[in-house]
């Protein structure tokens, strides 16, 4: 299990790789990790990434209080602490506007998981919550329920929401997310993507559900 130190190391990283990838423009977006089982470092609101440090990072409790931190928490703090206090298997959340993802999103339409590997990786196909409004308790309480055997969902006219067995699991779920979502658009445009075949679906979740279940309460 990371300490603090740990944590908010990886935090910062992610940020900093989440906006150099293009997942956020501005100042958009939040990165949290858990720190034992019930501290979490999130990202403050308002600060760029290219000149966030460590000491702009704000440690909180599960019901939102700072610990340490001269900042304000995200906006979007309860949406972090929902996803930790309904899944105490996850270790780190990524929330960004990714272009493609954010476009099904606008759309209010799933992310399908047309590529095997991805029901592997991610779950499934990527559910879009209700829309809520942005940082509100509204969204957190609609959002969190998707991500149940999931390791991404949409924010219907807003972003997407990814969870890891750490930081670093959130983030590159993300980024799988992001091309396999840039993937589907283009099938689409090719005349539809084709579903899986039922068993191949099944058997990849299975293996997503080991993983979460066994794994990642042990990383």
């Amino acid at each position: 299990m990371k300490d603090l130190a740990q944590v908010q190391a990886a935090v910062l990283a992610a940020s900093k790789t989440m906006y150099k990838r293009g997942l956020v423009e501005g100042t958009a977006g939040n990165v949290s990790g858990r720190v034992g089982t019930d501290r979490v470092v999130v990202t403050p609101s308002s600060v760029g990434y290219e000149e966030m440090t460590l000491e702009d990072l704000v440690l909180v409790d599960l019901d939102g209080n700072t610990i340490e931190g001269s900042r304000s928490p995200t906006s979007e703090k309860a949406l972090h602490l929902e996803c930790y206090r309904a899944y105490p298997e996850v270790r780190g959340v990524v929330h960004c506007h990714a272009t493609y993802a954010s476009m099904f999103a606008a759309a209010q339409r799933p992310i399908p998981a047309g590529i095997d590997e991805f029901v592997i990786y991610i779950g499934g196909d990527v559910p879009c919550a209700e829309y809520r409004q942005s940082g509100s308790d509204e969204l957190a309480a609609e959002l969190a329920p998707h991500l149940q055997n999931r390791s991404a969902a949409l924010m219907a006219n807003h972003g997407m929401v990814c969870v890891g067995s750490s930081v670093e699991d959130a983030l590159n779920s993300a980024l799988i997310v992001e091309h396999n979502a840039e993937i589907m658009w283009g099938a689409e445009l090719l005349g539809g993507v084709v579903a899986l075949p039922e068993k191949a679906v099944t058997d990849f979740r299975n293996i997503y559900a080991f993983v979460r279940s066994d794994i990642w309460s042990t990383r």
